[in-house]
């Protein structure tokens, strides 16, 4: 046995049961008993058997694969949702193709051919940054193919997507900086063809208005959402007549070139200065002084997409009236010292 190829037939006669039996105990199919499956899934792996996965995918017409299409791996945040993917995925047996866009959407149209290609059973992406164009993920979803979004989406593609409340955590962000006393607080906003950067202008916006403090354009600086963005962000804002003291910027790489520049500058912070970010990345905890920031809780984020794509894989790619088309999760606050002024 051990020099041939075992084959379900091999396992149904070593424990005299039918072929279909033993198919459904190793797919765990329903009309087998848990006992059943256990002692046909204990014999497979006494008997070293291995699934032919290509003749099972042409059968099932499933190749339990599913592709992932990430920004950047240098970024913490999308790191912590693929390992909230992979934990759902390794439950339920799928295996996941991760391609890295670098934010250009030529990277993601590759990743789209590749995934086709493999015939994956699924797509979750997120948009990138350079991204003003999407018909490449419409057509994902004119052949059929599951997809859902995370993080970054667009609404009026009727895409099926998986988010956090970003205007909400904006909101909390810039209401946090008021409450510490600061009264002149900046944004350093993102490209806002991005529905994500657009709602944490709109939620900054939003918490300056509820506090009786008026909305200046002069403060809010539309940047690359990089490092680089917030050193020339705050360049920007403390040449202007009347500085900010306080600056909640788009995200955590933005915010952490402010705290670099303020440092240069010799800017106490958060005595003179306070900052908050947006993504609660790893590098937030370990920095001097430590950055505020808002969580959006990634690990969460990965396992509701996957299981929102499951959704769609179960019903064949339509989504229908039981299906969930918009998962909004509640964003946490972390505020650390770089905004405790009091």
């Amino acid at each position: 046995m051990l020099n041939n190829k075992v084959t379900i037939a091999d396992i149904a006669k070593e424990l005299n049961l039918t072929g279909a039996t033993v198919s459904r105990a190793l797919n765990n199919r329903k009309g087998t008993s848990e006992e059943t499956r256990k002692l046909v899934q204990a014999a497979a792996e006494k008997m070293n058997y291995r699934r032919d996965r290509i003749a099972w995918s042409l059968r099932s017409g499933r190749t339990n694969i599913i592709g992932v299409i990430i920004p950047s791996a240098e970024i913490n945040f999308f790191g912590s949702v693929v390992h909230g993917i992979e934990s759902m995925a390794n439950q339920h047996g799928y295996n996941v193709l991760i391609y890295q866009s670098n934010e250009k959407p030529e990277y993601e149209k590759k990743a789209i051919e590749t995934f086709l290609s493999t015939r994956v059973d699924g797509i979750l992406a997120s948009i990138a940054k350079e991204t003003m164009e999407f018909s490449h993920y419409l057509e994902i979803k004119e052949r059929g193919v599951p997809l859902v979004f995370f993080d970054r989406a667009n609404d009026s593609l009727n895409i099926p997507s998986v988010v956090v409340d970003d205007f909400k955590g904006a909101y909390y962000a810039t209401e946090h900086l008021l409450k510490q006393g600061y009264k002149r607080v900046a944004h350093i906003a993102g490209q806002q063809h991005l529905k994500i950067f657009k709602d944490r202008l709109e939620g900054y916006k939003a918490a300056l208005t509820d506090n009786g403090v008026p909305v200046e354009d002069e403060l809010v600086y539309f940047g690359d959402v990089s490092i680089n963005a917030g050193r020339q962000a705050i360049q920007y804002l403390l040449a202007l007549p009347q500085p900010p003291d306080a600056v909640f910027a788009v995200e955590d790489f933005t915010a952490l070139g402010a705290v670099k520049e303020l440092k240069d500058k010799h800017i106490d912070i958060p005595g003179a200065f306070g900052v908050v970010g947006f993504a609660n990345e790893s590098f937030d905890e370990h920095i001097t002084p430590s950055l505020s920031s808002i969580d959006q809780q990634t690990v969460e984020m990965g396992k509701e997409a996957f299981r929102l794509l499951m959704e769609l894989i179960e019903g064949n790619g339509v989504v229908s009236q039981q299906t969930r088309t918009k998962v909004v999760l509640e964003p946490v606050t972390r505020f650390r010292q770089s905004s405790q002024k009091q």
